[in-house]
């Protein structure tokens, strides 16, 4: 019998693009996450990128730039030859779709001209790759590691690197190797691209961080000033970096959850959310009800968490020093309820593939419900009391502001962006785990300054507890997992009864289930922007390539072109009104 299942109309992007440079030069590929994807050559690539930067309704930001080392890939069906791929993720909010930009590298030839002339944002993400993979990006400004000390050997996303502490040579570090790596500190301006005005002056330096209590991490902004102004700034990055990508190709693909955790350390399961859903799309698994209610509810918690945590800082790196104990105070009573559910606090890797670790425990929705009608009344005393305050709004209104423009040519996504007026949010935009059926709004504002980014947040907040409230008046009944062979694992009472079930039990938690090979992503509206995962399966039970793309890293690279020509005091309440982590930075 004839299938008459209707086929999926092809995205207009890939019509587009085929209309205008032929399938000679873009050659579609099928992915799992449904992203259209095209293969371009090397010398037409600049040419694509400027054509879906400047079409009606364009692609506005480059989402995500990184690369994927093909040598020991197997199950690669129609795709070009490669021995590496750099691969151009680019976001339209017009359109609200996506699409994915593959370039093919062959063997010693591994280089490609730069985007950055079609997005500022493009330099940390190819200065990523350098460090990483080894591509070279002619044309780039400063082609410099960005993750890794300047005297480290080798690219560590190569397949060739080990990965694994055991398999190098122990470490050792003599005198002459010490007096190379502080020399190797010395900071040089010219290097960083720092130029003096005139020939007569000489470069005034100040180093925030990379301790600072303001500097919220280990990170180091380096100033040049002329007195109190910030004439340049160099963002330096990379002290935290652990190598969670390299950590995910020799995890299993469930006991890699804990790593996301550790992401953005603040989101906790928050951070789980796009992995597992990633994972759910290349095994086809579909989660029953109550699971995407839950999910939620516990996402919804940890923003509420996140939000006190950064408007309690905000607030004291801008002089308040009281609201901080209070609003710790709130956050606890938050973890309290987190605790009670999951059994832990701020870490709890409670999703799970396929589901989450348990059911909700007895009375869970008491707990709940304390929480929501108490954390109110408190958020309306923070506004009147520390976001009314004169001094305050002084300190932070026109403070480092920026367009709507500005943001989406810099990667800007969340609070951020939707501070400047873009109504964007993809729990709204692109529902994922059920958010379809929840009934919420965006906060938005107009100005994009210091203090629009902090008022988003707090009304974000009231948001997330009508969220939470729908869910604990309308959690659905039913399996807190799904019935699936890959889902990890498998509930633990059908072991006791179904031999099947032991075996698979069994082998997914010794070795990992087998996952069906393909690519896929999953884009999430995270505490301080938009998180993402994008897999790649070779057909094994581990991940072949992890790449996570978090928020933070573009909103720190945007920190120059916003500051210069401000006060000292101005960048420390734009730091503060960022909302980062390092570890979402550093990764």
């Amino acid at each position: 019998m004839a299938d008459n299942t209707p086929l999926p109309s092809e995205p207009a992007v890939i019509s587009e693009l085929l209309a205008q440079f032929g399938s000679e030069v873009c050659t579609v590929q099928a992915t799992l996450d449904q992203v259209p994807t095209l293969w371009v050559p090397r010398e037409r690539l600049i040419e694509v990128l400027r054509f879906l930067r400047n079409l009606p309704k364009p692609y506005v930001m480059l989402y995500d730039l990184s690369a994927i080392d093909e040598r020991l890939r197997k199950h690669r069906q129609g795709q070009p030859d490669a021995y590496f791929t750099v691969f151009y993720h680019l976001l339209s909010i017009e359109r609200n779709s996506d699409v994915r930009i593959k370039v093919a590298l062959k063997a010693g030839d591994l280089s490609l001209p730069t985007a950055i002339p079609v997005w500022p944002n493009a330099n940390w993400y190819e200065r990523e790759v350098w460090d990483l993979f080894g591509i070279t990006f002619t044309g780039h400004p400063c082609l410099t590691r960005i993750l890794l000390p300047r005297t480290w050997t080798g690219h560590p996303l190569c397949k060739d690197y080990p990965a694994r502490a055991t398999e190098f040579d122990p470490f050792m570090l003599d005198a002459a190797k010490q007096d190379a790596e502080q020399e190797a500190l010395r900071f040089n301006p010219e290097e960083w691209g720092m130029k003096k005005g005139t020939a007569d002056e000489d470069f005034m330096f100040l180093n925030l961080g990379p301790n600072h209590p303001s500097a919220h991490g280990a990170f180091r902004i380096v100033l040049q000033l002329d007195g109190e102004e910030i004439v340049d700034c160099v963002p330096d990055i990379g002290y935290h970096h652990r190598g969670a990508e390299k950590m995910a190709e020799r995890q299993t693909w469930h006991s890699y959850i804990p790593y996301t955790d550790r992401i953005d350390y603040l989101g906790g399961v928050m951070n789980n959310m796009p992995y597992v859903l990633a994972v759910e799309k290349l095994a086809g698994i579909e989660v029953p009800d109550r699971v995407k209610t839950i999910r939620v509810m516990m996402s919804e918690f940890f923003r509420i968490t996140s939000h006190l945590l950064f408007l309690g800082t905000y607030i004291q790196d801008v002089g308040g020093m009281t609201p901080i104990f209070f609003m710790f105070t709130d956050r606890q009573k938050a973890y309290d309820v987190i605790e009670a559910i999951t059994g832990f606090r701020m870490h709890p890797a409670w999703f799970r593939i396929g589901g989450v670790a348990h059911d909700l425990p007895q009375g869970w929705d008491r707990l709940v419900r304390d929480f929501v009608n108490w954390l109110p009344k408190r958020l309306d005393e923070y506004e009147k009391a520390a976001m009314k305050n004169g001094i305050l709004r002084a300190r932070t209104i026109d403070v480092a502001q920026y367009d709507a423009k500005e943001a989406l040519e810099w990667g800007v996504t969340g609070p951020g962006l939707r501070a400047t007026g873009i109504d964007y949010d993809l729990r709204k935009a692109r529902p994922y785990s059920g958010y379809e059926n929840f009934d919420f709004e965006v906060p938005l504002a107009h100005n994009g300054d210091a203090y629009d980014r902090a008022m988003v947040r707090l009304e974000e907040m009231r948001q997330s507890i009508r969220i939470i409230k729908q869910c604990l008046e309308n959690m659905p009944a039913g399996p807190y997992k799904a019935d699936h062979p890959l889902t990890v694992p498998p509930p633990k009472e059908q072991t006791l009864q179904h031999i099947e079930t032991l075996i698979t039990h069994f082998l997914s938690v010794s070795w990992g289930p087998i996952m069906p090979a393909g690519e896929s992503s999953q884009l999430i509206e995270a505490t301080k922007g938009i998180n993402s995962y994008y897999l790649v399966s070779d057909q094994s039970t581990m991940s072949y390539r992890t790449r996570i793309r978090t928020p933070s890293y573009p909103h720190l690279q945007q920190i120059p072109s916003v500051i210069r020509g401000s006060m000292i005091p101005d960048l420390i309440a734009y730091i503060a009104s960022i909302d980062f982590v390092m570890a979402d930075v550093d990764r």
